[in-house]
């Protein structure tokens, strides 16, 4: 059984920071005793996402046992330094103090560049044999950029034990800042329940390539997964099974806060998805007053779509709307609600449509932006609400081009393809998970696009970006979760980072092969696409 490693949490991980001691950068190891495979730095571009500007300069830094981690006096800057600290320090074996310094050499960690062209999540990466310093204008951006120098030392920087160096990395400069702005993952936790630590473990993993959603599917037919005060059986009655008749599970209140502060230690925002008027089985099962006839249903395991449909008539709808709505936009500080809408089969057009108005209403009532799946356009959308396009090759011409007016007319999207990004999609017809009722996605399929004139008549000032959905009628545990996302996350959170004058497959999948070793570092338990050359024994 493969080890997995465990992953420094970001506040936790402050108690271990030594305010003092060692000053200074010590020599760089000797290398002339080192092999050269070893001694070499790695390419100051072998980074996915790849940067937006790359340029080589001067010989490489070496951490040593005397390498301190500078920062000012600056909250978030103490927090960032100290998660690259925790991310070091098991397998160099150094103390790496953080400390509020001016003394040179190091990493130092500066907020406050005034270089615009930085936005919210740019940054600079200057490297050199004399330290390295990673500046930006928000936190967020210095968290990306320790991301990047993550991926600049070697890859058994990523294990949990001591490893033998030298660590170095590469010189020069990188300047860099996201394409765009939503870089998402969804995890279906309503198929099969995942637990805190297993979200948080995907949150980790997103984290290292500069996704900056999640997207959390906490409700849907088999199971709904977060717990209500309004509505005590949502969780208890409605959470207590899933796909396959399993125990499911649900989150607590308290739980969820911890999801959502943990993913905002990785500069991640939380969306909460609650499905709706269809996919709302175990809402349906869990409240008779819920159904149009009084009668509940059965909870249910199976994994069929669209026969669900919330009573659109009903004034006792819209009192539970409201109800789940406020309780969940006060445990969320992000700015979005996610209400689902898609294969609304069993629900006309017209109770559709009246529906998600309401819907829509209630979701700006509490002070959230409406996101929908892209049937949200046929509703309309509500002004400011975002629509995630899930369609792919087979979708009609006419359904494509409802959603490229709705864009045309400010509507924004999210690009979600499921024959592209779906991640519970099968690589191959032997692979043993998944489901292929889009087709087949192979690494090289899922990258070789681009979001920007994807869907024809929708301009690229209308998208707001990317977001890999992984469903989880198949997938039951965490090794399962990774050997569907990876490696293909990496490549939409390229998609979604990288300007799209550095897409090119033969470029990307020489630097997807070298993640391999850092993937098997850290535990991921990924599929070895023979699209890729991976190095031997990664």
């Amino acid at each position: 059984m493969r080890q997995h490693r465990t992953f420094p949490r970001l506040f936790g991980s402050l108690l271990l920071v030594a305010a003092a001691g060692i000053s200074g950068v010590g020599a760089a190891p000797a290398l002339a005793s080192a092999p050269a495979s070893e001694a070499a730095a790695r390419p100051l571009g072998e980074v996915v996402p790849a940067p937006a500007s790359v340029r080589p300069a001067g010989g490489p830094y070496a951490l040593t046992p005397a390498t301190r981690i500078r920062v000012d006096d600056s909250r978030e800057e103490r927090r960032i330094g100290a998660y690259l600290a925790g991310v070091l320090r098991p397998s160099t074996g150094y103390r790496l103090p953080v400390a509020d310094d001016d003394g040179r050499g190091g990493i130092r960690l500066a907020l406050g560049s005034r270089d615009r062209s930085l936005g919210e999540e740019g940054y600079r990466l200057v490297s050199g044999r004399g330290g390295i310093t990673i500046t930006a204008r928000k936190p967020a951006g210095l968290f990306h950029g320790v991301q990047t120098l993550r991926q600049l030392l070697p890859a058994a920087v990523e294990k949990g034990t001591r490893q033998t160096g030298p660590w170095l990395v590469p010189g020069g400069t990188i300047t860099d800042a996201p394409r765009f702005g939503h870089r998402g993952a969804m995890l279906d936790v309503s198929r099969h329940f995942f637990t805190v630590d297993q979200v948080k473990r995907y949150i980790d993993q997103l984290a290292l390539y500069k996704i900056n959603k999640l997207h959390l599917h906490l409700s849907d037919d088999q199971g709904w997964r977060i717990a209500l005060k309004s509505w005590p059986r949502l969780a208890t009655f409605g959470g207590s099974t899933q796909v396959g008749g399993g125990p499911g599970g649900y989150y607590t209140k308290a739980q969820y806060k911890e999801i959502v502060a943990y993913a905002a230690s990785r500069y991640l925002e939380v969306i909460p998805e609650i499905d709706m008027p269809s996919h709302t089985n175990a809402a349906l099962a869990s409240y008779a007053e819920l159904n149009c006839d009084g009668v509940a249903p059965p909870l249910y395991t199976g994994t069929n779509v669209g026969f669900s449909s919330l009573c659109v008539p009903k004034a006792k709808t819209y009192d539970f709307i409201d109800d789940v709505v406020r309780e969940l936009a006060a445990l969320t500080p992000g700015r979005y609600l996610h209400i689902g809408g898609d294969e609304a089969h069993s629900t006309s057009h017209k109770d559709y449509a009246a529906f998600m108005a309401k819907a829509q209403a209630i979701v700006a009532k509490y002070g959230k932006t409406v996101i929908g799946w892209h049937e949200l356009v046929t509703a309309p959308p509500a002004k400011g609400a975002i629509a995630q396009y899930w369609g792919y090759d087979k979708t009609s011409a006419a359904e494509k081009a409802q959603v490229a007016k709705a864009a045309q007319n400010g509507t924004k999207l999210i690009l979600s393809p499921a024959d592209r990004l779906y991640l519970d999609m099968k690589y191959t017809k032997d692979t043993a998970l998944g489901l292929n009722w889009a087709g087949y996605v192979e690494v090289q399929r899922s990258y070789d696009w681009n979001p920007g004139t994807y869907l024809p008549g929708a301009p690229e000032s209308a998208i707001a970006g990317v977001e890999a959905p992984l469903w989880t009628e198949t997938v039951t545990n965490s090794d399962q979760i990774e050997f569907m996302a990876f490696p293909r996350l990496p490549g939409v959170a390229e998609l979604g980072w990288s300007p799209a004058s550095t897409h090119d497959w033969d470029a990307y999948k020489v630097r997807l092969a070298a993640q391999g070793p850092r993937m098997s570092a850290l535990g991921i338990d990924y599929y070895r696409s023979p699209q890729v050359p991976w190095p031997a024994g990664s």
